[in-house]
């Protein structure tokens, strides 16, 4: 699963790195170490002309849900069943995202206790993850646009840390994965497989990442 992660590139490598051509203010932006559950997000999507960027609430909430408590519960979605559950398959029709990030953390078991590890790219790139994104409108009009993180098998490297990681995506699957004409269920769950070890690198960090309370540039450093 994917639980917590970080984004503090600048706001114009995030425009470059996704073609965004309708952007929020830039003041809007924060630059933030320890992203998680319920928090607005940024995200991009694709409207049908333009790639924009906005903010999604993390924890899908379908736009048929009764309750939007239901969102804690919808944080990942399996990118195996992603088309067979109720909850996923419409927006994974016609309503996916983009989710910027520079690392993602994933806790591991050592003996009684759990130890974070920080998990990027070993050039520091800024990387996305497939999302899919609903809008929910309550009886008395509060609307919330929300998101979940697609999730698959671990790779190599993840594989001693958890027995899942996020759906990342290669630069190439982009304007596919963003168009929302494109409804072949094939060719999109084609691009929902581990993305390759190689290219990426895990370093344990300190415990203070487990309180979203913390919230600064010593999250992401490695400890021995």
């Amino acid at each position: 699963m994917c639980g917590r992660f970080s984004l503090f590139s600048s706001f114009e490598d995030i425009i470059q790195a996704f073609d965004v051509e309708k952007m929020i203010n830039e003041d809007e932006y924060t630059k933030n170490y320890n992203i998680a559950p319920t928090q607005n997000i940024l995200s991009i999507i694709n409207d049908g002309q333009m790639n924009r960027m906005g903010y999604l609430s993390w924890g899908l909430i379908p736009s048929w849900s009764k309750d939007p408590k239901i969102r804690t519960k919808m944080i990942n979605a399996r990118s195996e069943t992603v088309v067979e559950k109720p909850s996923f398959r419409e927006s994974f029709k016609r309503r996916r995202c983009l989710i910027p990030m520079d690392s993602f953390f994933e806790w591991q078991q050592i003996s009684s206790s759990k130890q974070p590890f920080r998990i990027k790219m070993k050039n520091d790139q800024l990387f996305a993850v497939a999302g899919l994104w609903d809008t929910w409108r309550s009886s008395t009009g509060e609307k919330i646009n929300s998101c979940t993180m697609l999730t698959t098998s671990p790779n190599e490297l993840m594989s001693s840390l958890h027995h899942r990681m996020p759906v990342i995506l290669p630069t190439k699957a982009y304007e596919t994965w963003l168009n929302t004409l494109e409804q072949d269920t094939q060719l999109l769950q084609s691009l929902l497989v581990p993305y390759p070890a190689s290219d990426m690198e895990a370093y344990a960090v300190s415990t203070a990442v487990n309180s979203v309370r913390n919230n600064d540039q010593s999250l992401i450093q490695q400890i021995s």
